[in-house]
């Protein structure tokens, strides 16, 4: 997944960037919500949100950005700990809430919860036909038998479940797998989507041409 980090404790952030990185996740990190600007527009699977921040409270930008309609599952991390804040972070937009400290395992758990919730996951394994895919695990099987991606592969699997049922276009694919400032060559989507129906069967991903791909609705 590619996620936004919202944590001016520079211990904090380094160690959930490290940690989350090293689980198979693209991070960017802001230290500030002035940071944050600089990634306006950039598509994310996932949001971690410090709430008081050196130039503003971090409760008070994610709900702005749930009154212009971002959906983007939103897990807030704080060291505030009374009924009263968990209830009115909830209610501000959050998905889920974490009291600092907490152990970047629970962290990880949290996040694969909230990310599931958001595309309609009742639990990590999806099924298309022979294709059975463990979020939670990483892991692919045809019809029972472990299927080995590449990371990019992975990824590109991994952003169209998350939000199956959309079109996905090739750009923000681009981007939710790379991150900001990476740059693909032309048709390394393509090259990606090819091995995914190669290993997987033609059905896995559908293109629609001119708009983007999705996960295969008649897998």
């Amino acid at each position: 997944m590619r996620l936004l980090l919202i944590e001016d404790d520079e211990i904090l952030g380094e160690g959930l960037r490290d940690y989350l990185s090293a689980d198979g996740h693209r991070v960017d990190w802001c230290r500030s919500l002035r940071e944050v600007a600089s990634y306006r527009g950039e598509p994310y699977d996932a949001l971690l949100v410090d709430w008081q921040l050196p130039d503003g409270s971090g409760l008070d930008w994610l709900s702005a950005r749930r009154a212009t309609g971002d959906l983007t599952p939103a897990l807030m991390l704080t060291a505030r700990d009374l009924l009263s804040d968990r209830v009115r972070g909830l209610d501000s937009g959050a998905d889920d809430y974490l009291v600092k400290p907490f152990a970047p395992e629970e962290l990880a758990a949290r996040l694969r919860a909230i990310c599931r919730r958001a595309a309609g996951m009742g639990g990590a394994r999806r099924r298309y036909g022979q294709v059975e895919v463990d979020l939670a695990a990483r892991s692919v099987h045809l019809a029972g038998a472990r299927v080995e991606l590449t990371g990019r592969e992975w990824a590109i699997l991994e952003a169209l479940i998350l939000r199956a049922g959309r079109i996905v276009p090739k750009q923000d694919l681009e981007r939710l797998v790379l991150g900001f400032d990476a740059e693909w060559a032309s048709n390394a989507v393509e090259v990606h989507v090819a091995g995914l129906r190669r290993k997987l069967g033609r059905a896995i991903v559908e293109t629609l041409r001119g708009l983007g791909y999705r996960i295969g609705e008649s897998a």
